[in-house]
């Protein structure tokens, strides 16, 4: 039996990973049969990142080939040279051998891989509660420059309008919460 598509988008801050995370260590991999889609990317690979585990890394030539060539679902250009994108032939093995492919990227990619897969994917936008509490979330980490957080802000902005183009809207204003509803969502659209 072919597997599904399984969705996640969300504006920096939102608890998107986590909630995946979360997701996937309450025996979502197994029993769900959920994995993660291996991404390409023209980055170099950091620390023990293997090639085709953690990525599929290319060249920027190679990847703009590829680009080319129709080969990805979709994909952006970070930073100059710096791409990232999902590549439809390992969407498609890993649907073929049966697995639930699991999505983390951007509004707009999710987007696309929804119009692509149409029902046979679930497209689900983790929400913040507000942009002041976004804000306060990414204050909080320490990790950004205040000019980072305006600019992950006004992304959040057009993000939040785009959440009724998904099929679910999770709410993350407690974690706990949030993490029980999506992985709900996620064991309603596997079983049907």
């Amino acid at each position: 039996m072919e597997g599904k598509l399984i969705i996640f988008a969300a504006p920096s801050g939102s608890g998107k990973s986590t909630i995946i995370n979360s997701i996937m260590a309450d025996g979502g991999d197994e029993q769900l049969n959920l994995h993660f889609s291996i991404s390409a990317t023209s980055r170099a690979p950091r620390g023990k990142e293997q090639n085709g585990v953690e990525y599929f890394f290319l060249t920027p030539d190679e990847f703009r080939q590829k680009i080319a060539n129709d080969e990805f679902i979709e994909y952006e250009e970070v930073y100059p040279n710096k791409f990232y994108g999902t590549l439809k032939s390992q969407v498609d093995k890993q649907l073929a051998d049966g697995e639930n492919v699991v999505f983390d990227v951007d509004v707009n990619g999710a987007l696309r891989i929804k119009q692509l897969y149409g029902k046979r994917a679930l497209s689900i936008f983790i929400q913040p509660p507000s942009i002041e509490e976004l804000r306060h979330r990414l204050e909080s980490r320490g990790t950004d420059a205040p000019e980072v957080i305006n600019d992950r802000i006004k992304r959040a902005e057009y993000e939040l309008s785009q959440a009724e183009k998904f099929d679910e809207v999770v709410i993350n204003d407690i974690l706990e919460v949030a993490q029980v509803e999506a992985l709900a969502l996620v064991e309603d659209f596997i079983g049907e």
